[in-house]
């Protein structure tokens, strides 16, 4: 792949109107060309694409982002990203999903993780198609404050687009999972619809009581579609569907850095930002901030996820008296972090045995010794079933 044929490169000139950055500042640490693609973790690119939205302008997301990002200091670690720059908009939709979807598989299939900054929230599909070329299922976590289905009859959008990934001819996702969804913006037919397929959905007002539970759902996501609108309204203003409710600034960074330092990521894209409503530059900075929590979290990961070797970590056996089963917890004492085991049916070939191992919270381990079944342990349950 000759990567000048998808990107129109960053011109650091135009970011930083001339500015000098210092050594520790993220502008001259980033990389804008790629000579040696073992020597890449990250690569960062926009999408100048939102013909599919409601929220035009959001396509022009770039270059306002990194005009803060390239500002903010690097932790204590040696950074390897590079921004690609830009993919601009195909003749049609589907030209630019089609690029988009060839440059995820390309760095995928290199262990490098692409980080897209949308662009409207359909490229969700593009992303989604990236993993079909690669034949392996996949879990998904849309962070959104409404669920993406919309009118699955009607022409794909920004929308509906998960009603869309829903029906390809080549249905590969294994798991789907909602953070902050706000129950007057969803219709009761789609929660029925994501109740018979025994995903996972999980309300603002519960992860605002507890942002910690979001961890072992982001820990278990392989690619993460970050719909910006799912931030209040005082913190992140430019979008035309902001809402009063949602996340704080805060939290939208406490998930970006959950994002970046789950194991099993190997994509994610940031959508909705509107330039042309950000006067202040105040949601540029916040989604700036988010970005760096992302790439802090990456550079963190404990890569401790129990699949080849359990030996070293604490098992625990837990009865469940009046189902006549046993669930199996492991806890790492390298991060503390615990996973519960999802029996495997033999009838069933390999392509789910990577799910069987399913990240959860401590209180999951306290729900399964009081006799009780954790909800996501049975829902996967029922889908290996």
């Amino acid at each position: 792949m000759d990567l000048n044929d998808y990107f129109i490169a960053v011109k650091p000139e135009e970011v930083s109107f001339g500015k000098e950055y210092a050594d520790h500042q993220l502008g001259s640490k980033i990389s804008f060309e790629i000579t040696d693609f073992n020597e890449v973790d990250l690569v960062l690119f926009d999408v100048k694409e939102d013909r599919l939205s409601d929220n035009s302008g959001c396509g022009n997301a770039g270059k306002k982002v990194r005009k803060y990002l390239y500002e903010l200091y690097q932790g204590d670690y040696n950074m390897r990203v590079v921004d690609l720059g830009s993919i601009e908009a195909g003749n049609s939709v589907n030209d630019t999903h089609f690029a988009v979807q060839e440059v995820i598989s390309f760095f995928m299939k290199k262990q490098i993780l692409p980080i897209i900054i949308g662009g409207s929230q359909d490229l969700t599909l593009a992303n989604y198609k990236a993993y079909e070329e690669m034949e392996q299922y996949v879990n998904l976590v849309s962070i959104d404050a409404k669920f993406p289905l919309g009118d699955g009859e009607e022409a794909l959008s920004a929308s509906n687009y998960f009603s869309k990934l829903l029906f390809q001819q080549s249905n590969i996702l294994f798991n789907f999972s909602n953070l902050g969804y706000q129950s007057f913006f969803v219709d009761k037919r789609e929660l029925e619809v994501v109740d018979e397929l025994f995903f996972d959905i999980h309300r603002l007002g519960v992860l605002k009581a507890d942002i910690r539970k979001a961890e072992p759902i982001l820990r278990n996501a392989d690619f993460i579609s970050f719909n910006v609108s799912s931030i209040a309204q005082p913190y992140m203003p430019a979008n035309l569907n902001a809402s009063p409710s949602g996340f704080t600034g805060e939290e939208a960074c406490q998930l970006a850095r959950y994002a970046g330092m789950s194991d099993k990521l190997s994509s994610i894209g940031f959508y909705e930002f509107n330039p042309r409503l950000d006067e202040s530059g105040m949601s540029a900075h916040l989604l700036a901030q988010m970005l760096w929590y992302f790439i802090d979290g990456f550079y963190n990961r404990k890569n401790d996820f129990p699949a080849c070797n359990k030996k070293s970590y604490i098992k625990y056996t837990v009865p469940i008296s009046n189902a006549g089963q046993e669930i199996i917890f492991y806890k790492s004492p390298k991060s503390d972090r615990w996973w519960m085991e999802v029996p495997y049916p033999e009838k069933l070939n390999n392509k789910y045995k990577r799910h069987l191992l399913l990240p959860c919270t401590y209180e999951e381990y306290t729900t399964a010794t009081r006799n009780e079944i954790p909800e996501r342990w049975f829902k996967t349950f029922q889908k290996l079933k």
